[in-house]
């Protein structure tokens, strides 16, 4: 079972913001009435990854660490625009954020709050707790990949991403049991992400929608 089968209620984005991930390539013209989860942008030459989850802390970041027995890898080109790159660079740790508290079982870590914010920082809380009160947790790997970033002024930008989760699994937290029933293709999930650059200079994403099953993400 990929690990993302338990749903949010959808964050809705603006219309200027729909209009503008609109590039994004989905077959689908309606978005998904659930939300899920929650990390290549325009053109660039460098394949990058996001810090890792256990990277030190720097300028005030918080450390975000995974067990390990679970990964997320980001994989995007950099656009060599500094505004795109740090917009992006943080949504990837806006996604490692949610995926620790899970691990920790706490809505309450610093980097949920740190990289979220508004309605999406609502909404991840709401996610996070649902894992809790399951009694779950999740191992394996999970891949992003397919990014594309619009900026909208200095301080905002619209990120779209896929996830690949058919080789990560839910796993129960008492049991220790894990279902590897053979992925599907919700495994595959197209988001749209808005995030906003706070007066400390961190890119906070505050709306999100998911559309599990997207074919635009599906091998």
């Amino acid at each position: 079972m990929n690990r993302r089968l338990t749903l949010l209620t959808a964050i809705t984005l603006t219309a200027a913001a729909a209009l503008t991930l609109s590039a994004c390539g989905s077959d689908d013209s309606s978005e998904d009435t659930n939300n899920d989860k929650m990390a290549g942008a325009d053109a660039g030459s460098e394949t990058s990854t996001s810090p890792s989850p256990s990277a030190t802390a720097s300028a005030g970041r918080p450390k975000i660490t995974f067990p390990s027995d679970a990964k997320n890898v980001f994989e995007y080109e950099k656009t060599g625009d500094e505004t795109k790159d740090a917009a992006l660079a943080d949504s990837t740790l806006s996604v490692n954020s949610v995926d620790e508290a899970i691990f920790e079982g706490s809505t309450g870590t610093k980097a949920l709050g740190f990289y979220n914010t508004g309605k999406a920082l609502s909404a991840y809380i709401t996610y996070v707790q649902k894992y809790v009160d399951d009694g779950e947790t999740w191992v394996g790997e999970t891949r992003y990949f397919n990014y594309k970033v619009n900026l909208s002024g200095d301080s905002k930008a619209y990120v779209t991403y896929c996830s690949d989760e058919s080789k990560s699994y839910i796993k129960n937290r008492k049991t220790g049991k894990v279902d590897r029933s053979p992925a599907t293709a919700n495994a595959y999930v197209l988001y749209n992400a808005s995030v906003t650059k706070n007066a400390d200079g961190v890119w906070q994403t505050t709306d999100i929608v998911s559309n599990r099953g997207n074919k635009a993400c599906q091998p």
